[in-house]
């Protein structure tokens, strides 16, 4: 049975409860959220044909420091990137490297930034130089997917409402939802209960309530749903090699809807990123 509690008085680990944050929370996250959106901001003019991730890396993490922020993912369960770059058919956690993006390259873009023991949690997509249709048409059906998910968040609604609203959508698009990774609830832990599912049925998990707070990030794919993990541990893959397009917010449940804490302060939410 699920409970919860109020999140100042949990310890700091994950027990399985869902945490219920208040003003404060909502505020910590905010900052939080906003360093890795004017992050990936910062990025979209640095993603082009010729550039390394590591290269790319190497300005996340520069970017967070000079700005008190610390990337989560360093050193996180031995994984030593200040953010995880997937191109084309790595579904997640690809690690950066000496590699140069080409032209016609998909990448997407996963930082985490703790600013004051906060967790701002954010992805997006960035085409390099000139994409096929296909591929665009996967990043924009990636998008609207999370965008519906979102738009299902609110007080008495269910875990499920979120998933079926990816998932109807992204299917009915003749795509497929990755359902090896999920979702999670953040704050103070970079990892937290709930799991979120991007997929499911409308009126089934459990029932959102003011102060929740949790990432919606969906990973699509134009084959099959299918991955494995390389290796190296971290890397996923689609095992048909189709290409795979994500895109993460970190949201709050407020007392009438929900709270974005990682919307880009430039409107540069999607591709193309043309500056206001």
């Amino acid at each position: 049975m699920v409970s919860y509690i109020e999140a100042a008085t949990a310890p700091l680990k994950n027990t399985g409860q869902i945490r219920l944050y208040g003003d404060d929370g909502f505020e910590g996250m905010r900052r939080a959220g906003r360093i890795a959106a004017e992050c990936l901001d910062a990025l979209a003019p640095m993603v082009e044909p010729g550039v390394t991730t590591k290269a790319l890396d190497d300005f996340i993490f520069a970017f967070g420091v000079e700005r008190g922020a610390l990337p989560a993912t360093l050193n996180y369960r031995g994984y030593n990137k200040a953010s995880c770059i997937s191109i084309n058919h790595v579904v997640c956690h690809g690690i950066p490297n000496e590699k140069p993006l080409k032209e016609g390259d998909i990448a997407n873009i996963d930082v985490t930034f703790i600013v004051d023991g906060w967790h701002g949690d954010s992805s997006r997509m960035y085409p390099v130089g000139t994409i096929k249709r296909a591929a665009e048409r996967l990043i924009d059906i990636t998008y609207e997917s999370m965008m519906l998910g979102i738009a299902e968040v609110r007080p008495g609604a269910r875990l499920g409402d979120i998933g079926a609203a990816i998932q109807d959508f992204v299917e009915a698009q003749r795509c497929s939802v990755v359902r090896d990774f999920c979702g999670h609830g953040v704050g103070q832990l970079f990892h937290d209960a709930p799991n979120v599912l991007h997929y499911g049925n409308r009126g089934d998990g459990l029932e959102l309530r003011p102060g929740m707070i949790f990432t919606i990030e969906p990973m699509v794919n134009l084959g099959r749903a299918h991955v494995k993990v390389l290796a190296d541990g971290w890397t996923a893959v689609t095992r048909d090699r189709s290409l795979s397009a994500q895109f993460e917010h970190t949201v709050g449940v407020t007392e009438t809807g929900c709270e974005i804490f990682t919307l880009s302060p430039a409107g540069l939410d999607r591709p193309p990123y043309i500056a206001d």
